[in-house]
C-alpha cells in the first residue's frame, strides 16, 4: 500500500476509514467535503489495522463496525501505546462493557446507531479535541513523574554525601551543584553518578 501523501492544505487531517459498506463510506466522505478532514484511504475491517496504519501513516482513524472484537481492540490498544492518534468508532453494539473496553483501547469517540452525515464533522471535531486534551494531560503527568524521580535521585545523593563526607545539607547540595556546573551536566546526572560511586565506598 502506498503511504498517504500529506496535502498542502494547512490543518488537513488524512483519515483511514475502515468500513465494509462502500456506499456508507462515500456518504461519510461526502459529509466531510470542504472540511479539514480528508478520507485518504478506505479499507475493509478484515485487514490488519496496525499494518494499514504503518503503511499509510494516517492522521486519524474512523471505523464503522458492527461490533469491535477482541483482535480489533487489542490492535487499537497497541496502536494507542506506540503511535497514538484520534480514533472514532461508529458501531451498532451499544452495551456499556463494549464501550468501556473500546475507550480503554484508545477510542476517542464511540458512536452508536445509524450515522447521520450531518453530525459526522462535529463528531470528528469532538474526537480530535478530546484526543488532544488527553495527550496534553498525559504529557503533563509524564513530566511530573520525571520531575519527582529527578528530585528523589538528587535527595538520595545529597543525603549520602552528607553521611559519607560529614557535610551539612546546604554544603552537600552546593557541592553537587558545583560539580554539575564544572562538568556541564545536569544536577540529576551528577546525583546518579554520586549514588553509584558513594555506595561502593566504605
Amino acid at each position: 500500500m502506498p503511504e498517504i501523501k500529506p496535502t498542502d492544505e494547512v490543518g488537513v487531517l488524512n483519515i483511514l476509514l475502515v468500513d465494509e459498506n462502500i456506499e456508507r463510506a462515500r456518504a461519510i466522505s461526502d459529509a466531510l467535503d470542504s472540511s479539514r478532514y480528508r478520507i485518504a484511504h478506505i479499507a475493509q475491517t478484515g485487514l490488519s489495522i496496525l499494518k494499514q496504519v504503518d503503511d499509510l501513516k494516517p492522521d486519524m482513524i474512523v471505523m464503522d463496525i458492527e461490533s469491535p472484537d477482541r483482535d480489533v481492540l487489542d490492535s487499537l490498544h497497541l496502536l494507542s501505546s506506540v503511535n497514538p492518534k484520534p480514533i472514532v468508532m461508529f458501531a451498532e453494539k451499544h452495551d456499556s462493557d463494549t464501550i468501556q473496553r473500546s475507550v480503554k483501547s484508545g477510542v476517542s469517540a464511540y458512536v452508536t446507531g445509524n450515522i447521520n452525515p450531518e453530525r459526522v464533522r462535529a463528531i470528528l471535531d469532538a474526537a480530535v479535541a478530546r484526543f488532544d486534551e488527553f495527550q496534553a494531560i498525559k504529557q503533563e503527568l509524564l513530566l511530573t513523574q520525571q520531575q519527582l524521580a529527578s528530585r528523589k535521585t538528587i535527595d538520595q545523593a545529597k543525603r549520602l554525601l552528607m553521611h559519607k563526607q560529614g557535610l551539612s545539607e546546604q554544603d552537600a547540595f552546593s557541592s553537587m551543584r558545583k560539580m554539575a556546573m564544572d562538568s556541564g551536566q545536569k544536577l540529576e546526572q551528577i546525583a546518579a553518578t554520586l549514588l553509584t560511586v558513594l555506595k561502593n565506598l566504605p
